[in-house]
């Protein structure tokens, strides 16, 4: 992920700043895709594991990064409030 783009580029719902989302919390993120139980903003159940994701600053919402490009659509944004405790606190 380009950092100049990391600095212009923001949340398109709550406008905070977007910082890499961390190997650890990415990690235990994929664990609960793959376990089922993460869903999009959409509600739509999210299958696919990422390589990259973008967290707003406080930490409520994840967007995926594919191929190098951030997804910054509500809908593909994924409310870390909505998780098990365990998967990404």
């Amino acid at each position: 992920m380009d950092k100049k783009l990391l600095d212009i580029i923001c949340c398109p719902v709550t406008q905070l700043p977007l910082q890499l989302l961390d190997t650890d919390r990415l990690q235990r993120l994929n664990a609960a895709i793959a376990a089922g139980v993460v869903k999009s903003r959409a509600e739509e159940p999210v299958a696919d594991a990422l390589e990259e994701a973008l967290v707003t600053r406080d930490g409520r919402l994840v967007y995926p990064v594919r191929d190098g490009i951030p997804v910054l659509l509500e809908d593909a944004a994924v409310d870390l409030r909505s998780l098990p405790d365990d998967a990404c606190a």
